[in-house]
Parts: structure tokens; sequence; C-alpha cells
């Protein structure tokens, strides 16, 4: 973002904080949501199975691969163009405007579904992709109104939005999915729940979003940068000036495996826990929401007791290996309890992972050009989601296969293969920043 844009900093208000808070929590439900969804959509005897009848399984997880590739794919275009426009027009009206695109999506999705239309799932989306990739201006816009003594504490909010919406995401996917089930005791879910609910939630959730955007958050610059010239180009020159750099090419080669091996256990896996564990959707979105809780913790308790004893470098020399362990450990699972009792130590690998990876890309960026480093490594994210994505179903023999969790192991593994033998920590500095820990 251009610094020179942005007025002086000062002190926000509680409200100010709080929209950009909720845009940030809805754009990880939107990618989470459709982690219980997805099995409904191509499972036999499904209600709201969209595949048509002559399809296989197998068939329908191809299909869905390229579904869930869409949303990353069109991020990974978008999100740079977005903060570009944040720049030039200011970051409200691009935040609305992104966000009601994101309405937009999940409607046009839901109608998808309701219509049985692999076309409008795909366009939803596309749409959802191309304007929900406004994390960046969202965290452009805390910085504007950051001050040197809130700023930690905006940021740790931005960053408990992230793990919030991965918790809450799978948990409505799932429950909301769920018509005639019992929450709890307390009561039980209305005969017209299904498939197509919780995106109607999140529809109506952005128009909230937006309305409060609108107002009760204030434009954050205001010397706009008028006469910026818009590189529509920018997120491929990102991954290729990334990987041209002796600074960063380790780190991001290493977060390109990470980020394709999660990929692969996030796309597939609500299938493989519904098919091989009879999970139904809100098992399933319970199940993820118990991961999430567990992330969480990491994030907020280990991650932090680990930095006071190690540098960031040294937690990932040993991170990635034990992530790719628990991982392994989903596939050669065969009880539920085994599942449940993979989550700790999966969290906690993952979560420093996470973490530490995030740290060490800022701190061996160039003196003042953290933010760019920071926005290649999103695009390099992105991009790694997509071929893991697409390559899901083409790997699976049937959906009772564990073949994509074999992947994800070997993927996380290359990973700390790549960083244990190549990184140098020529280009760190010599005290650590304290680790700041947003999920993702």
């Amino acid at each position: 973002m251009n610094d020179t844009a942005t007025s002086a900093p000062t002190e926000p208000k509680p409200r100010s904080i709080f929209p950009v808070f909720l845009t940030v929590f809805i754009d990880l439900v939107g990618f989470s949501i459709l982690i219980p969804v997805f099995p409904l959509l191509i499972l036999p005897n499904s209600p709201f199975r969209v595949t048509p009848a002559g399809w296989s399984p197998k068939e329908g997880l191809i299909m869905l691969g390229f579904l869930q590739a869409v949303y990353p794919l069109c991020t990974f275009i978008a999100a740079p163009i977005l903060g570009q426009l944040s720049d030039r027009y200011g970051r409200r009206p691009v935040l609305a405007f992104s966000i009601f695109g994101t309405a937009v999506g999940y409607a046009v999705f839901a109608l998808g579904i309701h219509w049985a239309s692999i076309p409008a799932l795909f366009i939803g989306r596309a749409i959802d992709g191309l304007t929900g990739g406004n994390i960046a201006v969202a965290q452009a816009a805390v910085g504007d109104v950051s001050t040197d003594k809130n700023r930690q504490k905006n940021f740790g909010l931005i960053g408990a939005a992230f793990g919030l919406g991965f918790i809450i995401g799978p948990y409505i996917g799932g429950r909301l999915s769920s018509p005639g089930r019992s929450f709890y005791g307390l009561f039980t879910t209305p005969h017209w729940f299904g498939a197509t609910t919780p995106f109607w939630f999140a529809t109506v959730l952005c128009i909230v979003n937006v309305v409060m955007i609108l107002t009760r958050f204030p434009e954050t610059i205001h010397h706009k940068d008028a006469h910026r010239r818009i590189d529509l180009g920018t997120s491929v020159k990102n991954v290729v000036r990334g990987f041209g750099s002796e600074r960063l090419r380790v780190l991001l080669a290493s977060s390109f495996f990470f980020n394709a091996g999660f990929t692969f256990f996030t796309t597939f896996f609500g299938v493989y826990l519904s098919r091989k564990f009879s999970f139904t959707p809100d098992n399933t979105g319970d199940y993820f929401a118990f991961v999430g809780l567990f992330i969480a913790f990491s994030q907020g308790a280990i991650v932090p007791r680990v930095a006071h004893k190690l540098h960031d470098y040294q937690v990932l020399r040993f991170s990635f290996f034990g992530l790719a362990f628990a991982m392994s450990g989903f596939f050669l699972a065969g009880h539920k309890w085994q599942l449940f009792a993979l989550v700790p130590i999966f969290s906690a690998f993952n979560g420093l992972s996470m973490a530490n990876q995030s740290s060490l890309i800022s701190r061996s960026a160039e003196r003042g050009r953290q933010g760019e480093a920071m926005g290649i490594s999103s695009s390099v994210m992105n991009l790694a989601q997509v071929p893991a994505s697409v390559l899901v179903g083409y790997i699976t023999g049937s959906v009772t296969s564990n073949t994509p969790l074999v992947v994800s192991t070997i993927c996380i593994a290359i990973a700390g293969v790549v960083f244990l033998m190549f990184f140098r920590t020529t280009f760190v500095k010599d005290v650590p920043d304290h680790v700041q820990a947003p999920a993702h």
C-alpha cells in the first residue's frame, strides 16, 4: 500500500475496527463453510446432489476439485488489484463493493444447488473469489487507523477473526445444512434446512456487513493516489519476483508445498469422513470446528510460549515434520476416537508452522518491504491451492480412498525437507520480532 497516501494514524474507536473484523471473519467463513456441504453435492442418495445420476463418485470428486480451485484462483488474480483500487479510491468503497460481491457469490451458489446447476456453482465461487480477496484491504485499513500503542492489539483482533472464521464456518455449514437434527437437546433444526441454507445465511451476513462498512466505518485514507495505474498482472509478477529473490525463494517454496498439502486435506477430508466414518454434515462441521478450536489454542497459547524459547526458523525445522507425522495418522486411523485424538497434535504443529512461516518471511524481507513480502506470500499461498484442489479427484481411486491424505503428508514433508536443506539465516535479523500469528 502507498504509505504516503495515508493520514497520520489516530486512536481508532472500537466501532471502527469491528466492521473490518467482520469482513475478515466472513472471508474465512466463505473458505470453510463448504467443507461439510461438499459431500452433499456429489454423494449418491443425497437430496442435494447436483451431479448427473450417471456420474460416478470419482467424477463428482473431480468436479468438486475444480470447484474448490475456482475460489483461490480468482482470489490470486483479484486480491492485489483490490489493494491497488483501495489506494486509489479509498478503503471503504472497495470493502463495501467486495463484500457485496461476496453476497452475490453466495446467493448464486445457493441457487446453483437449488437448481442442480453446476455452471451456477462455478459462477458463484468465481464471483466470491474475485470480490472476496479483500483481506489485504482490511489489513491496510487497520494499519491506517492504528498507532504504535494499539497496533499489536488491533492486528491481534484480525488474527482472531481468521481463527474464529475457520471455527464457525464449518460449524454453521454443518448445522444449517442438516434438517431435523437436535441442537444439543435445546431445539431441532427446521425441516426446510438444507445445503442452500448456509449460503443464504452468509448472504444476509454480508449485507449486514456492507451496511456496517458504509455507516460505521470511516474512510481511513484522505489523500488517495487518484492517478495510480492499476496493474492487472500484479499476482503473476509477485510470484516471479518472490521466487527470484534470494531472501524469499526457499521460504516461498516451502510455503507452496505446505499450502498444497493442507489443501489436499481440506478439499477431500469432508467427503472421506462421510464415506468411511459415516459422518453426517453436522458431524463434519463439528469435527472441523473442533480442529479450529485447537488451532486457535495453538496460536494463542503454544506459539507464544515456543517463541520465547526458539527462533522461528528453529521451530520450522521440526514443525513441518511434526505436522506430516500427525497427518499420516489420519489415513491410518480406523476409528472415530482416533480421529479426535489426533487433533491436538495436528493443530499444535499446524499452528506452529503457519505462524512461524509468516514471521520468518516478514523478517527475511528487506527493511521497509515487509508488506510487499507478505503480499507475495499470500499470492503463493493462493496459487498453491489451485493445482492441489484439481488433483484431488484425479488421484482418488474411490471416495473411501486415503490417497489424498497420503499425498498431503508427502507434500508437507517435502516442505520440511526443502526448508531443512536449503534455508540459511543470512538475511534474517539477529533479534527476532515477536511472532504474530494470524491463522489462515
